[in-house]
């Protein structure tokens, strides 16, 4: 996809234009819930007549009893009368089956629509997750499948309700014409103006509120979740961090108001405009009926009708030019889910080529670069390096060194900006990401866990898929033995307690026993470590190494280690700074060569060796 250009608005922001838009609406309704669409015309029809049904049956009732008031008359009267009602009882129930139908159906359609968004961020690649633009778009998108009468929704549920004032105008419009051609003129005239200026409140609204809120609605939510996330009530707590939260959450919040403000300030303006274009067009409609009557002749029963006919044509031209800049707000929402659902990114995976199936996997990195988005430097400079079949690779340096791009780079999470890795000989930018991936098996120092069963987690399949015993011996070889017999479920307990009562939490260390279950479940050909014992204390480290080799078998490994004792695994050990590989090699030949490995690891070396000493001299003083 390249770099995105700086805009003021997200340069990812496409307008499909309001006739693409309903067209593609009108589609995914035929698609997710085509009954809605016979439902949604069943419902404006049998609306805009009642509109003006019963104007039209005054009409008959009084000129029946005008002309004739004997029993003829009542015999014709009481005719009138049934079949009145028998027509309104068919208008009412069509009406209200539409309504009661409609409704949930709109929001299946949304449902779905909401899946689709999900599985296209799903699908993104890694490195496009962390562009604001794209996070941006994603968040609009988001903020259009919500509901009600914005977005996707809104203009399903705005759509019917135009079908029916469009109708009810097209059947007045006739009326009120005969009537007097030039009212239809006035009533267009001030509607007219109602709307275009309700169609400057709508820019300048979704300008200068909405757009302008898209990129603090991630804030503020994320400053909600913190508040509310278990793993930060400790720090929260012990470092008294309730002031300085509430503090980021009412500055954010500052801003949330006075754009609030400001939205209501332009509405109470537009309300001012819509009454005086209201009863403007009420005393012309009264005024030229009642000339029509002194001029013309009219018939008490003429009046009623076209006053009806006049009421039904004023209340729909206002109601459809409102609710048509409602269903333009509700469009420009749709822009933006469109704009992410279309969000273009690079075809690299048009001629792409088998993964060759082979027990061994060399990878090299050939003069690789890689810079961020935005950034004036590298954070890798022109890396060279082989991970051989079965090595195991140690990557080590002090933070921003370039460790974690590294192996980003390895994983395909990123594409170099210069250079090029290579499978086996051959770039892997020729094979699916999907194929790549699944010679890994990644182990981070972050683990999440999901609300999922225990065996899910470390199989990453649905419980159905899955194989409890491979998936248990895994837990086994990764630790957690003594942790799984002691509870009730064993593999098939459900972890974290968001979706379950009953779901269990598991300690930091055991979090990371997990992920290197799941690791171990994978059975891929290439293990990466992020700093795998992070969380373990030192005797539960020693324990997890001693079976390390064990665990891996012949495997590739590569890990990233700030705990540099670790490195004496390794059969080799790359350290970077400050984007370079400055050394390479074992353990024993950087040591002989006493450069920054050496100075680094006999710092820590110090460290251990006062640590163990504190620790016998704990002993022989509390013997």
């Amino acid at each position: 996809m390249g770099d995105y250009k700086e805009s003021k608005d997200n340069p990812l922001h496409k307008e499909y234009g309001i006739w693409s838009n309903t067209c593609y609406i009108i589609r995914k309704m035929a698609q997710y819930q085509p009954s809605v669409l016979f439902l949604m015309v069943l419902g404006f029809v049998c609306g805009s007549i009642m509109n003006y049904f019963w104007g039209i049956f005054g009409k008959y009732v009084i000129d029946i009893i005008q002309v004739d008031n004997g029993a003829e008359g009542e015999r014709r009267l009481m005719m009138v009368i049934a079949a009145a009602g028998g027509i309104a009882a068919l208008l009412v129930f069509g009406s209200t089956l539409s309504e009661s139908k409609t409704w949930y159906r709109f929001i299946n359609v949304r449902m779905h629509m909401i899946t689709e968004r999900i599985s296209k961020v799903l699908g993104l690649r890694y490195e496009l997750l962390e562009k604001p633009d794209v996070l941006d778009v994603a968040e609009r998108a988001g903020q259009a499948t919500g509901g009600n009468n914005n977005g996707v929704e809104g203009m399903m549920r705005l759509m019917s309700k135009l079908g029916g004032n469009a109708l009810t105008l097209i059947v007045t419009f006739v009326a009120v014409t005969v009537l007097d051609p030039r009212l239809i003129i006035a009533m267009i005239i001030l509607t007219v103006v109602q709307f275009l200026y309700y169609r400057h409140i709508i820019k300048v609204d979704k300008a200068e509120v909405w757009d302008r809120l898209s990129s603090s609605w991630r804030s503020r939510n994320y400053m909600e979740r913190i508040t509310q996330d278990f793993d930060y009530a400790k720090d929260i707590r012990l470092f008294d961090l309730v002031d300085f939260l509430t503090g980021k959450y009412n500055k954010i919040n500052e801003f949330f108001i006075d754009r609030n403000d400001h939205h209501h300030r332009l509405w109470l303006r537009y309300n001012f405009v819509t009454g005086f274009a209201g009863t403007a067009i009420k005393v012309l409609i009264y005024a030229v009926l009642y000339i029509a009557v002194l001029r013309k002749d009219m018939s008490v029963g003429n009046f009623t009708m076209f006053l009806s006919f006049s009421l039904a044509f004023a209340r729909a031209l206002i109601n459809f030019l409102q609710r048509f800049g409602d269903y333009k707000k509700a469009s420009l929402e749709t822009d933006d889910f469109r704009s992410f659902i279309d969000l273009e990114t690079d075809d690299d995976e048009k001629d792409c080529i088998p993964l060759p199936e082979c027990d061994h996997y060399e990878i090299k990195f050939e003069n690789v670069s890689y810079r961020y988005a935005k950034s004036s430097k590298e954070a890798l400079s022109h890396l060279s390096l082989t991970l051989r079949p079965g090595e195991k690779l140690a990557v080590v340096g002090l933070n921003g060194a370039g460790k974690t791009t590294m192996i980003k780079l390895l994983l395909r999470l990123y594409d170099p900006t210069e250079g090029r890795i290579t499978l086996n000989g051959t770039d892997i930018k020729r094979f699916k990401r999907s194929d790549y991936y699944r010679l890994f098996a990644p182990v981070f120092q972050n683990v999440e866990i999901f609300a999922f069963l225990m065996s899910e987690n470390i199989a990453m399949l649905r419980d159905s898929e899955l194989d409890r015993e491979k998936a248990t011996k895994a837990a086994y070889e990764a630790g957690l033995e003594e942790r799984m017999l002691s509870l009730v479920k064993g593999i098939d307990t459900p972890l974290t307690k968001i979706v379950q009562d009953d779901g269990t939490d598991l300690s930091g260390g055991e979090k990371q026993k997990l992920a290197l279950a799941k690791a171990l479940y994978k059975g891929a050909k290439i293990v990466v470590l992020d700093e795998p014992t992070s969380a373990l204390d030192a005797i539960a480290e020693q324990a997890l190494y001693e079976r390390f080799d064990e665990m891996i078998g012949k495997r590739s490994a590569v890990y990233i280690s700030h705990r540099l004792a670790s490195t004496r695994f390794c059969d080799s050990i790359a350290m970077f700074e400050e984007g370079d590989l400055i050394e390479y090699g074992s353990h024993e030949e950087l040591m002989a060569k006493n450069g920054k490995y050496a100075e680094m690891f006999n710092v820590q070396a110090q460290y251990y060796r006062e640590s163990a000493e504190n620790a016998e001299s704990g002993v022989i003083a509390n013997a």
